[in-house]
C-alpha cells in the first residue's frame, strides 16, 4: 500500500478525529515529511483535510471519488487479497472480467467502472449504466462448489448489496427472487452471475458475479421504458459515496460467499424477501400464470401456489409482483 493509501485508510478509519504526524509517520515507515506530501496530494484530489500543530491531521469530508486507491481506503483491515481496477468506461465489467478469469486471474480480481456501454442484465436484458452515477462492479471467483449452486453465489451477493445499500443511505433494502434489489419500491440493483465449467474435472473453472447499482438518477432522468421500474439511493447532485459502497459491497459479499455451503445468508435473504406472502405473477416462456409466493428453501427455490391449488418449486424464471 503506498502512503498516500496508507495514509487515507488511517484518516477514514479515524474520520473526524486528529492523529498525529508522528503517529502516522510510525504507523507508515515514512518521515513526516512524506505524510504532508500525502496531504497535500490528497487535498488536491477534493479531500478536505485539516492539519492542525501539536495535534495532527483529521479528515473533514471525502470527494465522490471512485479510485483503487479510494476503495482500497475503506477496505483497509479486511483481509481478503484483493487485485482492484477502476475503469472509466467499459462495455461491461462482467465481460472484461471473464476474459481476465479465462488468462488466469486469481480469485479476488475486481473491476470497477465508471460507466458501461454494453451492462448486461438477466435473460440476455441489457442494464442502464450511465457515466458516474452507479456503482458497477464485477468479482472474478474459483469456487469450489458444484455448477448447481451458482445460484448461491448471487444469492449471497444480494444479501451483501441489500446490507451495504442500508449503511450507505439508510433507506431498507429488499430482495425481489432472484438477484435484484428494491428500495421505495423501485429496482435500484441488479446482480449477474455467469460461469465457465471446466469438462475435465467436472466443475467450474471460474466465476463472475457483476453487481450494478444506481446510487443517483442520471442527468434528464432514466429512459422513459425504465422511469417506472428504475429508481436511485439518492436524488441527483447528493453525494453518493460510491468508492465507500463498492468496498461495503465486497467486504460483506465475502465471507457469505466462503460460507455457502453453511448458506450463511439464507434467513437474512429470506427476511429480506420482496416477494414472500404476495400475489405474484409467474412468466414462464410465453406464458402468464397468477400465484403465491409461498416459502424460499435452502437451494433459494421459490415455491409458489398456483390458482388452481397447484404448488410449484421455481429454481429460475420471471416473477413479477402482482399490483
Amino acid at each position: 500500500m503506498s502512503i498516500k493509501s496508507g495514509l487515507l485508510a488511517a484518516l477514514i478509519k479515524n474520520e473526524g478525529n486528529f492523529i498525529s504526524g508522528e503517529a502516522l509517520s510510525k504507523k507508515l515507515f515514512c518521515s513526516r515529511n512524506a505524510i504532508w506530501k500525502a496531504v497535500r496530494s490528497l487535498r488536491s484530489s477534493g479531500f478536505k483535510i485539516e492539519a492542525s500543530t501539536n495535534r495532527g491531521y483529521r479528515l473533514i469530508s471525502t470527494p465522490d471519488t471512485l479510485s483503487a486507491d479510494t476503495v482500497k481506503s475503506f477496505l483497509s483491515g479486511f483481509e481478503e487479497a484483493l487485485e482492484i481496477t477502476v475503469l472509466d468506461t467499459v462495455s461491461s465489467t462482467n465481460d472484461y472480467a471473464k476474459e481476465l478469469a479465462a488468462k488466469g486471474a486469481k480469485e479476488g480480481t475486481v473491476i470497477i467502472a465508471q460507466s458501461q456501454t454494453g451492462g448486461k442484465g438477466r435473460l440476455g436484458r441489457s442494464f442502464y449504466s450511465p457515466d458516474k452515477t452507479g456503482v458497477y462492479l464485477s468479482i472474478v471467483l474459483r469456487p469450489d462448489i458444484p455448477l448447481s449452486e451458482c445460484l448461491m453465489i448471487t444469492s449471497s451477493a444480494a444479501v451483501a448489496v441489500a446490507g451495504a445499500i442500508e449503511k450507505i443511505s439508510g433507506k431498507r433494502a429488499l430482495i425481489k427472487w432472484v438477484n435484484d434489489i428494491f428500495v421505495e419500491g423501485k429496482k435500484v440493483c441488479g446482480i449477474l452471475t455467469e460461469a465457465s465449467t471446466d469438462v475435465e474435472v467436472g466443475g467450474l473453472s471460474y466465476a463472475v458475479v457483476g453487481i450494478g447499482v444506481n446510487l443517483t438518477e442520471p442527468d434528464g432522468g432514466f429512459p422513459d421504458e425504465l422511469n417506472d421500474i428504475v429508481g436511485a439511493l439518492f436524488k441527483s447532485g447528493e453525494k453518493a459515496h460510491r468508492a465507500q459502497l463498492a468496498a461495503e459491497i465486497i467486504k460483506r459479499f465475502f465471507p457469505l460467499y466462503r460460507s455457502i455451503s453453511e448458506r450463511a445468508f439464507l434467513k437474512e435473504y429470506t427476511d429480506r424477501s420482496l416477494l414472500l406472502g404476495k400475489k405474484v405473477r409467474v412468466i414462464d416462456g410465453g406464458s402468464i400464470a397468477e400465484a403465491t409466493a409461498l416459502e424460499i428453501d435452502r437451494n433459494c427455490r421459490l415455491k409458489v401456489r398456483f390458482k388452481s391449488g397447484e404448488e410449484k418449486w421455481l429454481s429460475s424464471g420471471e416473477v413479477s409482483v402482482k399490483l
